[in-house]
């Protein structure tokens, strides 16, 4: 199958490669003229064939760029051609897109896609939503980017960035829990090998994992002590959407939650709630605080 990709970053390059390897021709654009195939999105509209058959995925970061995108294909594409989002858009911009482009005749797939930068060699797992007339055509690209039984149409639009987000929820919990665990170990009074224990956790335990082993790995990679990486995490977005569909939801979520909560506190150089509590158990209990 013949389509274009726009963003050739961490991601979108190597999807483009997997793709190719599968045998589809793929035209790819970036803003970098070194790693485009074509010199606008014009070029790449102009390069696929048919109007009315035409299909481009879109992998660029989720919010002004995407939204900026959308309105520059709405221009160039015609009824009947298909353009897939394949970013970590909220799924509610992903309805809206969805009807503005059915309103031009313009077929609107969302796709959440994950893997990282191992989804070359691995595959990606790969979340869709969107008509299924829409769907049904683009099924050879989405089986050939992810690993077997790797692929679903979640269901009408908007469904695959619904069930990427909630993904990305239980990421963060998943990796609070590890990381808290391993502050554990680490601050123990024992001489413990964390990415041997790490090795050791991925054979016959009930929380072995992908993450699991990419926690050894970073510890092999950067000692024990992680010394060379400063504690500070950022979030995406996901996180955040996902627990506001939590509380729209009535449905507790503590976990993930907290673990959004966790990145905000590793932002902080020092924290003043911190600083309150300290001065309140002085006011009222004459506990010793210690001097900036």
């Amino acid at each position: 199958m013949k389509l274009g990709m726009v963003g050739l970053g961490r991601m979108g390059g190597n999807m483009a490669e997997r793709l190719r390897r599968a045998g589809h021709e793929v035209v790819g654009y970036d803003r970098d003229p070194k790693t485009s195939d074509v010199a606008d999105l014009a070029g790449l509209v102009g390069s696929l064939g048919d109007a009315g058959a035409r299909a481009v995925w879109v992998m660029v970061p989720a919010g002004d760029a995407t939204e900026q995108n959308m309105e520059e294909w709405a221009a160039l594409l015609q009824p009947g051609d298909t353009i897939v989002d394949g970013g970590n858009s909220d799924f509610r911009d992903t309805k809206r897109r969805h009807a503005l482009m059915a309103a031009r005749g313009i077929r609107f797939v969302d796709a959440g896609i994950s893997g990282g930068v191992w989804g070359l060699k691995n595959g990606y797992g790969t979340m869709v939503g969107g008509d299924r007339d829409a769907v049904a055509p683009l099924e050879p690209v989405f089986r050939s980017l992810a690993p077997e039984d790797g692929y679903i149409h979640a269901g009408p639009a908007g469904a695959g960035h619904f069930t990427k987000m909630v993904h990305n929820g239980i990421e963060y919990g998943l990796m609070q829990a590890y990381a808290e665990g391993f502050e554990i170990l680490h601050a123990s009074e024992y001489p413990l090998d964390l990415a041997g224990v790490a090795k050791a956790w991925q054979h016959g335990t009930v929380i072995r994992s992908w993450l699991l082993e990419l926690a050894g790995l970073a510890f092999e990679q950067h000692g024990e002590d992680l010394a060379d990486i400063r504690g500070w995490v950022a979030d995406s977005g996901e996180g955040r959407w996902t627990v506001r569909e939590a509380i729209e939801l009535d449905v507790p979520a503590p976990v993930i939650t907290l673990s959004l909560l966790a990145r905000f506190a590793s932002r902080q150089d020092e924290s003043f709630s911190a600083k309150v509590t300290a001065a309140l158990r002085q006011q009222f209990g004459g506990h010793a605080v210690q001097k900036a």
